[in-house]
């Protein structure tokens, strides 16, 4: 396991880039490509535990730029798909849903397999754009404390490197 771990690692380049990665990782991982940025953040804080607070923040800029993309991904695809057949499209029972919570179903954007699309259908119904934006950046700055402060906590002491 702890091979397996530096091999990780050493792949992510965590030692020579450390925030910059878990930014571009965190990034990546809020579109709808399925990949998760916690290992990156927690390998990073146990290489550095004085970074705990900049990983979770940088984590979380990231991760809400990546949310903010997907927003206008969702955006795009609706102009689209009026543009192209000339109606609005009938909206089902989730998206009437998301549509009466309206911005704060984004602070949601932080559960695995639906957050993400979450932003995107955000997006497509037209959601107000910077109040989506700041639900996301709550509710996954709160991910990564909780996260990362289990990991953290569940495996405790410095890694050698």
């Amino acid at each position: 396991m702890e091979a397996w771990f530096s091999a990780l690692l050493a792949a992510l380049a965590l030692p020579q880039y450390g925030l910059s990665t878990v930014f571009v990782v965190a990034l990546v991982s809020a579109t709808l490509l399925p990949m998760g940025s916690e290992p990156a953040v927690f390998g990073l804080i146990k290489l550095d535990p004085t970074l705990f607070w900049p990983a979770i923040l940088v984590a979380t800029a990231g991760n809400t730029v990546g949310g903010a993309i997907t927003w206008w991904m969702g955006y795009g695809s609706e102009v689209a798909y009026e543009h192209a057949t000339h109606r609005r499209p009938s909206e089902a029972r989730p998206l009437q849903w998301l549509r009466r919570f309206g911005a704060k179903a984004c602070l949601l954007s932080w559960l695995p397999i639906v957050g993400d699309p979450l932003c995107a259908v955000a997006g497509w119904l037209k959601l107000p754009f910077w109040p989506c934006v700041f639900y996301m950046a709550v509710g996954k700055f709160l991910r990564y404390l909780v996260m990362t402060g289990a990991l953290v906590w569940a495996f405790p002491g410095k890694l050698a490197y």
